[in-house]
Formats: C-alpha cells, sequence, structure tokens
C-alpha cells in the first residue's frame, strides 16, 4: 500500500485532477482514505483491483466527472452515487452487481453509462433506473436479462444500445422511439422477431452499427439477414412483416430455450 499512497501523495502535492490507481490489489477504500479528501478529482481510474464494497463517501468527490471501476468485485452501490453533481461516464462493468440501489436513475448530467458483465436482469433495475435523460451510451452486455422495460423509451439522448449476450426473447417496441440511436448490438441473445417499430430508426446509414447474429430468427428474418442488415431494417418497414409479427405474437410460442447455459459470471475467477 506504500506504492498506493506515495501515487496519492503525489497527486495531491501536485493537485493533478486524475488518478489512476489501476492493478494495486485494493480490495477496500478504507486502505485510501486521503483520496476522499481530494476534493479537486474529475477523474479516477481503479480498474482490476479487489473492491467489493462503494462507499457513500465518493459522492462528496463533487467535481468527479469519471469514474472507472471495472473489473473490480463490486456486488453493491451506495445510494449517494447518483447524486454526484458532475459524474458523465461511470465505468461499472466486470464486477458482481446483481442489483441496482434504489434511485440509480437521478444521476443529474451521467452520459456513460457502462455495466457489462455483471449479473444484472430486468428485476435489478430501480423504478427511475430509465430516468437519465442525458445518458448517451448505455452497455448492459453480458447480463441476465430476458426483457428490457419499455421504459427505455425515455432515454431520448441515447446513440448507443449495447444489449449483447444476454438472454432476451423480445424487445419492446419503444426501442423504436430512441431516434438518435446509431449503435444497436443485440447479438448472441433468444431473439425470435423484432418490433416493426425498430424500422422507424436510422440504422442502415454509414455511421450506423447494428449486431443481430446468433439469434434464432423466424425464417423471413434470416432470409434477409443472409442478404444484408439493410435488408432486414427495410423488411421490417414493410406490411409483410407487420403481418408476420403479428401472427407470431398472437400464437404466444414459447420463447426459444438457451442454446448453452452460459457459466455464471459471479463464480469466474477474476484475472
Amino acid at each position: 500500500m506504500s506504492k498506493v499512497r506515495k501515487i496519492i501523495d503525489e497527486a495531491k502535492e501536485s493537485k493533478n485532477p486524475e488518478l489512476d490507481l489501476v492493478d494495486k490489489g485494493i480490495s477496500s477504500f478504507d486502505e485510501i482514505p486521503s483520496l476522499l479528501t481530494m476534493l479537486n478529482l474529475t477523474r479516477i481510474t481503479l480498474t482490476h483491483n479487489r473492491i467489493s464494497v462503494v462507499t457513500p463517501a465518493l459522492a462528496n468527490l463533487t467535481n468527479l466527472e469519471i469514474l472507472n471501476l471495472f473489473n473490480n468485485q463490486v456486488e453493491e452501490l451506495p445510494t449517494s452515487l447518483s447524486s454526484m453533481p458532475k459524474l458523465r461516464i461511470l465505468n461499472l462493468g466486470m464486477n458482481k452487481l446483481s442489483a441496482l440501489p434504489r434511485g440509480f436513475g437521478a444521476f443529474p448530467v451521467l452520459e456513460v453509462l457502462d455495466l457489462t458483465y455483471n449479473n444484472l436482469n430486468e428485476s435489478s433495475l430501480p423504478g427511475n433506473f430509465f430516468m437519465i435523460e442525458t445518458l448517451r451510451a448505455l452497455y448492459l452486455g453480458d447480463n441476465d436479462f430476458e426483457r428490457i422495460p419499455p421504459e427505455i423509451g425515455h432515454l431520448k439522448n441515447l446513440q448507443i444500445l449495447v444489449l449483447r449476450d444476454n438472454d432476451l426473447v423480445e424487445l419492446p417496441k419503444e426501442i423504436g422511439e430512441l431516434a438518435r440511436l446509431r449503435e444497436l448490438h443485440i447479438q448472441g441473445n433468444r431473439l425470435s422477431v423484432l418490433p416493426p417499430e425498430l424500422g422507424n430508426l436510422d440504422l442502415t446509414s454509414n455511421k450506423s452499427v447494428i449486431r443481430m447474429e446468433n439469434n434464432p430468427w423466424v425464417a423471413p428474418i434470416a432470409d434477409q439477414l443472409q442478404v444484408g442488415l439493410s435488408h432486414v431494417i427495410d423488411y421490417l418497414r414493410s406490411e409483410t412483416y407487420k403481418f408476420v409479427y403479428g401472427r407470431h405474437i398472437s400464437a404466444n410460442a414459447p420463447a426459444p430455450a438457451r442454446l448453452t447455459e452460459r457459466t455464471k459470471k459471479s463464480s469466474k475467477p477474476k484475472p
């Protein structure tokens, strides 16, 4: 820990607003108490450590804009986190989160939220999760979602939505309301149809990305996908597809089975 203390002391002395504590074996904020007095900090990088609890006192760092806790062992978050007035980027990828705290959607200026590779599902999200209107990028890949709540349509500024490698069996039609969406990643799920409203989005321009492979699509979508992604989007806009989709929904067919039981992420060793 003497190395860590030295890094913090040097940052304090030089009034450096950015602090890098990558792969330093830190398991608790109790080991770095002086960090919580550095009110000038705008960026903290604590990736590749062993932190399991995030202290509520972190919210006292009111100038913090970027907090990176990728690849730790975080199991729960304090409610105070969402009160941070300047936090724009929050990376909590590759942790052990199975729930988010009440009021998590209260972030005033958050633009990028990365929750990739946790143990989250639709019941993990607090009621106001989709009220983060400033959000431009939401990463929920490698979790355990079967459904995405319709409230996702509230994220009017969303440009990037990553839902790959979950257990999704359907998408809400409200995704079609995300007019600014330019990247959609839904590969590696259990989707067989898409809501026709997805055709409202501009996902076929040169600057757009849509990934949808490795899903058990119904034959008409699978056929269009063979020809190209733009053909899928055009097909979703057709009257023919609206009929196919309506028939599929009214048939109330059981959801496709999981292709393979994915390894529980929480039991995987951390690199």
